[in-house]
């Protein structure tokens, strides 16, 4: 089974880390990704841009609202996710307990669904 796990965490937290913080974090992710690659678990991720990047689009009465940056006003923000493969849920929550994030912010575990592509006749 496939899951995906979002990473959640307050990202002002983020940018008053000093140097030093930052690169100790950069290499806590950088073992974290090698460890779930190696293990043939890792199918994706990336981190995301910053917040202040993103738009927000509706559609209402067919026309279309684009607001700037996320759509619900939260203390956490989604700041990146992995896809990876597990035998079962219970798996995919011990490899989201490992990632860095979770240690000041939360991660979100969510099964894929798995919708079979249409042939060709």
């Amino acid at each position: 089974m496939q899951f995906l796990l979002l990473i959640y965490g307050v990202e002002r937290d983020y940018t008053s880390l000093s140097e030093a913080e930052l690169g100790g974090l950069g290499q806590a992710y950088g073992a974290f990704t090698k460890s779930i690659i190696d293990s043939g678990k890792y199918v994706g991720g990336h981190q995301l841009q910053r917040i202040g990047t993103a738009r927000t689009v509706r559609v209402r009465n067919g026309k279309q609202v684009v607001t700037d940056g996320p759509f619900a006003e939260t203390k956490e923000q989604l700041g990146g996710y992995y896809m990876v493969n597990a035998k079962d849920i219970d798996e995919a929550v011990a490899i989201a307990a490992r990632i860095p994030g979770a240690k000041t912010g939360s991660v979100e575990v969510r099964p894929i669904v798995v919708m079979e592509q249409a042939r060709p006749a």
